[in-house]
């Protein structure tokens, strides 16, 4: 059992870029669903599926390379169960000057720092990637 899903799939991802692999595999769910839709509209993956296979299925996430190295550069996790981060829509963070992106769980949905600031609603800050 993991206590933080969401690190593992950060983990997931990091390992498999790291290891050049063309896609991962991930336990799916709903947020790490939405998770995966905001990178590839965002351009940090190509793409990715769901794969049923009669129970939770599986998030297969097909990785992203430019000039022989992974688009994401660095991607971190924010808020932990441990520790809680929640911003108000003025506090959201930029990352990296705007060059990167924090997804932010919001009372809207999930969505990044800035069509959340824009929306002018705050809430937990999930992760940051650039």
């Amino acid at each position: 059992m993991h206590t933080d899903p969401i690190a593992d799939m950060i983990t997931r991802i990091r390992n498999a870029a790291g290891a050049m692999k063309e896609s991962v595999d991930i336990p799916a769910s709903k947020l790490k669903i939405e998770i995966a839709d905001i990178l590839q509209k965002e351009g940090y993956i190509k793409a990715y599926r769901i794969i049923d296979d009669g129970k939770q299925g599986t998030l297969r996430v097909n990785l992203k390379y430019y000039n022989s190295r992974h688009v994401i550069s660095g991607i971190q996790r924010v808020s932990r169960p441990g520790r809680r981060v929640y911003k108000g829509s003025g506090d959201i963070p930029k990352v990296r000057d705007g060059m990167g992106i924090s997804i932010v769980s919001t009372s809207s949905g999930l969505m990044t720092d800035l069509k959340a600031r824009v929306s002018n609603v705050g809430g937990e800050v999930l992760m940051k990637v650039w």
